[in-house]
């Protein structure tokens, strides 16, 4: 199924279409040049036009936060609910671009292997469930009332929508998809912005999906694109100063070690969202810094990391990856010699890298340097006690067959750490750079960190993982370079796919008229955009057809 978009011709006076967010000013005299200076719009670069004159502009609502990108307060076509951030949450679910995450990988693709894993869309739910979990703890408990509503808000139902809508713009075949569709659009493609998965769920719910012929994206309230933004800056220059300058930087504004000078690897949108970016957090200015989370968006963050730490583990025991002899190995190695694992240097402990024990000491060390405002000796101890209780000594010594009585047993693994970890969540006011304000008590932010450990050393890092992801790599870079193959061919432009050439005709609009190589930007965008879109197996059918290796010109796979 292809994802339905809608896009209005573009603008013929050379000026970019408007974009939702932004003042309205009229348009420059007849007689300036398509996007010169004029009295009302200085710089040349205010996106205006017919677009905006057909949107009936309403007041704003009371509440800043319930402002939606149209600054319009009456409820839309469509929207069943009273509160605008349960029509948000309803917005996102009957959203095509929601669906399709059924179709993208969270670890194993879900097409073709035949294993009960979780899928983006099943691991956004449990994510969206976990968080509005956390919401309402908060909020009722009267001791956080004040702090929350200094913060800003704590509302369950616009954690619930951002929760729901945070993995919109994963692309084909998950974090590996990710890596390399930055990896094209930053080198192969031109474009400085690259890709990120956060920030292409920011530009799905801002600007290619439409939910009515009158607005751009859902036209989602303020609060809930604020929730959205888990990396509130974005790559290179807002806010200012650049979180990635400080010292520590927040986690995720460091650059990429394979490009330094490109800014941060996580952000939360393109520079063409921009705009949308700053009106979602003008209902928290002077509240929290530019660059630090909103407290939803700090609840959606942590609900994906307990959801991450224990469903992938879940996934893997279900299909026997998760063996209790190799876990139970490593971690009670490092239990018997912990003193002398932490005696030996570091280049010591490389040349080790394979004994039991020292890729767990690894860890422990990995979170004294990043995290030094939390790590702690004696709670990671009880960190590996505790996962090594509950996982090698009772989940792991289960072999799961499916039978009703292993179904019970995950059930009840799961349903212990998850509300372990919802319990033990607080807010703070004045939390660590690399914190959120909500976040887990010290002895469970180490257990998730165990958790999460056992997954990347026992799953992820397995050589027939490996395999399968390198030719997913090689697949993507093949699609990418077939598709701007064909949108270079002068001959076949009528024959483009509609969709692809609807995304190239948005991304030349959304970029200035004098920005350098303008049409070869906007095509990169919107081959970024395109392959994004996909899922695992549109991806995979797609490379068919275009290489030949596919006889059906017919398949469900897609439409063109």
């Amino acid at each position: 199924m292809w994802v339905p978009l809608c896009i209005l011709p573009a603008r013929t006076d050379g000026r970019p279409r408007p974009r939702p967010g932004v003042p309205f000013p009229p348009a420059p005299p007849a007689t300036l040049p398509a996007g010169a200076p004029s009295p009302s719009d200085p710089a040349g670069v205010r996106r205006t036009g017919p677009r905006c004159a057909s949107v009936a502009i309403m007041e704003p609502p009371a509440d800043p936060r319930a402002r939606r990108l149209f600054g319009g307060s009456a409820r839309a076509l469509g929207d069943l609910a009273a509160s605008p951030f349960r029509a948000d949450r309803d917005r996102i679910v009957a959203s095509p671009f929601f669906a399709r995450l059924n179709g993208v990988t969270q670890v194993v693709s879900p097409g073709g292997s035949g294993l009960l894993v979780h899928n983006r869309l099943t691991h956004s739910l449990k994510v969206a469930q976990v968080a509005r979990a956390i919401a309402e703890r908060l909020t009722a408990d009267d001791r956080h009332r004040d702090l929350l509503e200094k913060l800003g808000g704590c509302d369950p139902d616009v954690v619930e929508a951002a929760a729901l809508a945070h993995d919109l713009g994963h692309p084909p075949f998950g974090h590996l998809g990710e890596r390399v569709l930055d990896r094209l659009a930053r080198q192969r493609l031109g474009l400085t912005d690259g890709f990120e998965g956060n920030a292409q769920s920011y530009r799905i719910v801002t600007s290619t999906e439409i939910r009515g012929a009158a607005t751009t994206g859902l036209d989602l309230t303020a609060a809930v694109r604020a929730a959205l933004l888990k990396y509130p800056w974005t790559r290179l220059d807002h806010p200012d100063p650049h979180p990635r300058l400080l010292d520590p930087p927040p986690r995720g504004a460091t650059p990429p070690p394979d490009d330094p000078d490109s800014g941060s690897s996580k952000f939360g949108a393109y520079r063409t969202e921009i705009d949308d970016l700053r009106q979602a957090r003008e209902p928290f200015v002077g509240r929290i810094p530019d660059w630090q989370q909103t407290v939803e968006a700090s609840v959606m963050d942590t609900a994906d990391d307990i959801a991450y730490a224990i469903h992938d583990v879940e996934d893997f025991y279900r299909v026997g990856v998760l063996q209790q002899g190799a876990v139970a190995a490593e971690l009670m190695a490092w239990q018997r010699e912990s003193g002398h694992f932490r005696a030996i240097t570091d280049a010591a402990l490389a040349a080790a890298a394979r004994r039991p024990g020292a890729a767990i000491e690894r860890l422990r060390r990995q979170l004294h340097r990043k995290d030094a405002w939390i790590a702690d000796d004696e709670a990671f101890a009880a960190a590996v006690e505790h996962v090594r209780e509950e996982l090698v000594e009772g989940l792991l010594a289960m072999p799961f067959d499916g039978s009703i009585e292993a179904e019970q047993y995950v059930a009840r693994f799961s349903a212990r750490w998850t509300t372990r970890f919802v319990d033990a969540i607080t807010v703070v006011g004045q939390p660590a750079v690399r914190s959120g304000h909500v976040l887990l008590a010290p002895a469970q932010w180490h257990e998730v960190q165990v958790l999460k450990f056992v997954h990347h050393r026992f799953v992820l890092a397995r050589p027939d993982l490996a395999l399968h992801q390198r030719g997913q790599a090689r697949l993507l870079g093949t699609l990418v370079e077939a598709l701007l193959e064909w949108l270079l061919d002068p001959e076949e432009e009528s024959r483009l796919p509609r969709r692809l050439h609807d995304l190239v005709e948005l991304a030349e609009a959304e970029l200035h008229p004098r920005t350098p190589d303008r049409i070869g930007k906007a095509r990169g965008r919107a081959i970024v955009d395109f392959v994004a879109q996909l899922t695992d197996g549109q991806a995979v059918a797609m490379l068919d057809a275009l290489s030949g290796r596919s006889g059906a010109l017919w398949t469900d796979a897609f439409v063109l």
